[in-house]
């Protein structure tokens, strides 16, 4: 390619053919003419728009591939070529591609190697080290390592030098540790050090006594990784994570060594980023916890530190027990105040020590929302966080006699809290009929909790306050009211209102009706109007047609109806990438029909490889299809996948429970093991507040599943 002339032949390729995130790729030309104009505006649009198209969050595209070539020719021009090469090394590195062959981005990425390579000689230490980064993802070791290697003996900037140590250690991890071998001593700039450390990392290389010292020596460490590996942009918890991935107990134990020593750090700064690695090790580790809770309390030094260490403590629960006493104070300060600092204290210690946050919640209710949300299921992963006391129930009780004083979402977590105390809290139930026409949804589920213990006239007036506000059509008062005293009028006139209102998403009004049973027949022919009268492949319509399914099975025992209408569903559903958990949700409702589902059988077994849709498509098998057709062990085999894959752990437990015993091998026992008690979280995804929670929860069910299982296999 002429440098002079780096889009020679743009224009004569076929571009409306090609694809990027946004559709047809014809407008790429454009982009690419704008990066070699003289119009600076125009050019650093350019570039971010092609960033957005052609590597979209992290995915490449048949036009990344397309671009390439005149992307590394506008590079080695001189045309903005550290913000190109960048674009160059993320497009190589992705392995998230679209209509694109596997691979093919990269290698053609790494086709122009020899434009890129002499870059690692420019003058700017900036293009330098990005040079150093985008050339190693090209992962053509062959061409790359000598001419990185050589940089590494001329390199003289840190930030440069530091990235052609990475780019060395990417390629060839021993290599990269033979390079990093000299580049730990205090002589080295801090930037390198920092690399070297990674390289020994990447190298699997043992965790050393000078590693150890070194990575502290280098705290703290936010500023000091300048390579582009987002995954590393926080060095402390970056290395925490590469040691506790190894599995090994020593370096476990290393791990956990260096975050307690940056939580007991003097400089606030290192126990910030200490912070950042006890979150990073506790999500990533079982054993961390209890590990690091006392550094956790030596880094609350005071009233910033405490608030910054609260959400971590809080998520922790009551392993944090013995750090209880450093949130206390905080906790309860101006109870009747309005404090942010003093509501997020209290919120942890809800979770942390319920016994020690009763009073102060008492105290400040109606002035923390966030620790009242906790308590009563807005941030909380277990229900009810708060044991029954007195004293918070008639502070409760004092609020809820004030209806027009209630802001946000204090109407449903109060109502919540008397939810979950059910019989303990039959003395509010005068302040939730109050409630009930101003907050019908809320009120009445903890009236269905509360009333059974009441005495007969305060539930007969309850049951007289529902009546009333189901004639208005309030669903939720029809429902309860059926639950109390049995009365389905009201429940069916608002149902099938409901139904024939043309809600795109009825799943909650059938699962309601399906409930009834036979007292439901009258609105069976509502149930069948409301079925999808179209190929819709969206979520609402998918779930909508399942749950009336369901409700149609449970109301008219017609198992081939329902089947009809869940192959409708698992039909549609093969023709979207969205739809997976409306798959689970089908197969959760065929498992219900029994045999009389097995004309699902097919569908069913057609997404087995699938690690999401796996465990309910498992269980279902198992209750509709001939026994004598099923192989088992395989089940067992995608049951077990799909929760080390941390696709539906839950859903992975019910199925294995549902095969039982014999349809596991030793080694899917062993791998069952390992989710019980292995160090490693196996949840790491979801709502952050509940990651650890839902972990541990697996764990107990694992445990439980073992000493099932055993307990069979012992003669």
């Amino acid at each position: 390619m002429d440098l002079v002339r780096p889009l020679d032949g743009l224009d004569t390729r076929p571009w409306r053919s090609f694809t990027h995130a946004y559709g047809s790729a014809e407008d790429v030309p454009g982009l690419l003419k704008a990066l070699t104009g003289t119009d600076t505006d125009a050019a650093d649009k350019a570039l971010s728009e092609l960033y957005g198209c052609v590597l979209h969050q992290g995915t490449v595209y048949s036009a990344s591939a397309e671009a390439v070539p005149f992307l590394a020719g506008i590079a080695a021009a001189g045309h903005h070529s550290a913000d190109v090469l960048g674009l160059l090394g993320g497009m190589a590195e992705s392995e998230d591609e679209h209509d694109v062959a596997p691979g093919a981005v990269r290698a053609a990425v790494a086709r122009q190697l020899p434009l890129l390579l002499p870059l690692l000689a420019a003058a700017e230490p900036d293009i330098r080290r990005i040079a150093a980064w985008a050339i190693s993802h090209a992962r053509v070791t062959g061409i790359a390592l000598s001419p990185l290697r050589a940089r590494w003996e001329a390199e003289g900037e840190p930030t440069a030098r530091a990235a052609v140590l990475g780019g060395i250690a990417r390629l060839d991890p021993r290599a990269g540790l033979e390079a990093a071998a000299t580049a730990l001593g205090p002589s080295q700039a801090d930037e390198v050090r920092m690399a070297a450390v990674f390289a020994h990392l990447d190298a699997d290389a043992p965790w050393t006594e000078t590693l150890h010292t070194t990575m502290l020596s280098l705290l703290p460490a936010e500023l000091l990784y300048s390579d582009l590996d987002l995954e590393r942009a926080e060095p402390l918890p970056a290395v925490v994570e590469a040691l506790l991935e190894r599995g090994r107990e020593p370096e476990r134990e290393a791990a956990f060594a260096l975050v307690d020593a940056a939580l007991r750090d003097g400089r606030a700064e290192v126990r910030a980023e200490g912070l950042w690695a006890a979150d990073r090790a506790c999500m990533l580790s079982r054993s961390a916890p209890s590990r690091l809770v006392p550094g956790l309390r030596a880094a609350a030094v005071d009233e910033e530190s405490v608030v910054d260490i609260a959400s971590l403590l809080g998520r922790l629960g009551s392993v944090a027990a013995p750090a209880a006493d450093v949130l206390a104070p905080l906790a309860g300060r101006n109870p009747r105040e309005d404090d942010d600092h003093a509501d997020r204290a209290l919120a942890a210690l809800v979770l942390v020590a319920p016994d020690q946050a009763l009073p102060l919640l008492t105290a400040g209710l109606g002035h923390r929302p966030r620790a009242l949300g906790t308590a009563t299921g807005l941030r909380k992963p277990v229900d009810p966080a708060l044991p029954f006391d007195k004293g918070l129930l008639d502070a409760v009780r004092d609020r809820l006699s004030r209806p027009d004083s209630l802001t946000g979402n204090e109407p449903w977590q109060l109502t919540n809290l008397l939810a979950g105390w059910g019989a303990d809290a039959a003395s509010a139930l005068p302040e939730l009929c109050a409630a009930l026409p101003h907050h019908p949804s809320q009120a009445a589920r903890a009236i269905a909790s509360v009333a059974e213990a009441c005495a007969p006239p305060d539930r007969t007036r309850a049951v007289t306050c529902l009546r009333a506000a189901a004639e208005r059509g309030v669903l939720h008062a029809a429902k309860t009211l059926h639950t109390l005293v049995g009365e389905s009028a009201p429940l069916l006139r608002c149902l099938e209102r409901e139904l024939r209102s043309g809600a795109r998403d009825m799943s909650w009004e059938a699962g309601i009706l399906g409930a009834l049973g036979p007292l439901g027949a009258a609105l069976a022919p509502a149930l069948r109007e409301a079925l999808s009268d179209s190929d819709s492949t969206t979520t609402p319509a998918l779930d909508t047609d399942t749950a009336l399914a369901e409700a149609l099975w449970r109301i008219t025992g017609d198992a081939d109806e329902a089947a009809a209408v869940l192959d409708s569903v698992l039909a549609r559903a093969e023709r979207s990438s969205w739809s997976r958990w409306s798959v689970v949700r089908a197969a959760r409702a065929a498992a219900l029909l029994g045999p009389a589902g097995r004309p699902l059988a097919a569908r069913l077994e057609a997404v087995l490889d699938d690690p999401v849709q796996a465990p309910a498509a498992v269980v279902a098998l198992t209750a509709v299809a001939d026994p004598a057709s099923l192989d088992r062990t395989a089940l067992a085999e995608a049951a077990l996948r799909s929760a080390e894959q941390d696709a539906d752990p839950t859903g992975a437990c019910d199925a294995l429970e549902a095969l039982g015993s014999t349809a596991l091998t030793t080694d899917h026992l062993r791998r069952l093991a390992e989710l019980a008690d292995g160090d490693a979280r196996v949840v790491r995804s979801g709502v952050e507040d509940r990651i650890i929670h839902d972990d541990e929860a697996l764990r107990t069910r694992a445990r439980a599943l073992m000493t099932t299982f055993t307990a069979a296999e012992a003669p």
